[in-house]
């Protein structure tokens, strides 16, 4: 798939929406808490739209939900982390592993990634931009990204260390992992940056493009 190449997305079969993937594999009790964590969600972006990130308060996006204050930290540690954290790692992590495993990690990565995202588009789109611009607008969402288990670098270096049998990742993976952490967050920002007029999934796959070959030419 080249990062030129027209999005043509078929229209999206119910079983096989991101929502259908994320409920899939969980109980009716585990299913109850996702709703609950969209629906708390879904009300602060409404409320930060109206009224921004600052002057929204904990408060207020809890009414907003019908819960209890104590219920949003049950969810959420903190404010921010209602928009740094998602549902979406292990469905990542599922692509990932599934890919073969003799397959260079960073093919996986751009095979797995591309098709993930065009996942997401498909009825995700609005939440995903949303978040992402505020990332890129609220300087305390950018400061905290690296400090919690958000930081996209953790997730691919676990996937390292499992695809390798191995109990701590080397110096290597490592530095595999950062850039590839990097490099997806630097994509997700430049996305914002352009007010979703590009196609995120043709920026993940130039994004791999440049990894893969190393640089040259820059």
């Amino acid at each position: 798939m080249s990062a030129t190449q027209p999005t043509t997305a078929p229209p999206a079969d119910p079983a096989h929406t991101v929502q259908a993937m994320l409920e899939a594999p969980l109980s009716l009790r585990e299913r109850k808490k996702l709703k609950t964590r969209q629906a708390i969600r879904r009300e602060a972006y409404r409320l930060i739209a109206a009224q921004g990130y600052e002057s929204t308060t904990v408060e207020q996006i809890a009414a907003a939900a019908e819960v209890s204050q104590s219920t949003f930290f049950r969810y959420f540690a903190t404010k921010e982390d209602l928009v740094l954290s998602d549902e979406y790692d292990p469905a990542m992590v599922t692509a990932l592993l599934a890919r073969p495993s003799d397959e260079p990690f960073l093919r996986s990565c751009r095979e797995a990634l591309v098709g993930l995202v065009r996942e997401l588009l498909q009825d995700q789109r609005d939440e995903l931009l949303t978040r992402m611009r505020l990332v890129h607008e609220v300087p305390a969402l950018r400061a905290r990204m690296h400090e919690t288990a958000n930081d996209p670098q953790r997730l691919y270096l676990d996937v390292l260390t499992r695809r390798h049998g191995v109990e701590e990742p080397t110096f290597e993976m490592r530095i595999a992992a950062a850039a590839i952490g990097a490099a997806t967050t630097e994509t997700a920002l430049r996305w914002a940056e352009s007010d979703g007029r590009e196609d995120l999934a043709d920026l993940v796959d130039h994004t791999f493009a440049v990894l893969e070959r190393g640089f040259t030419g820059l």
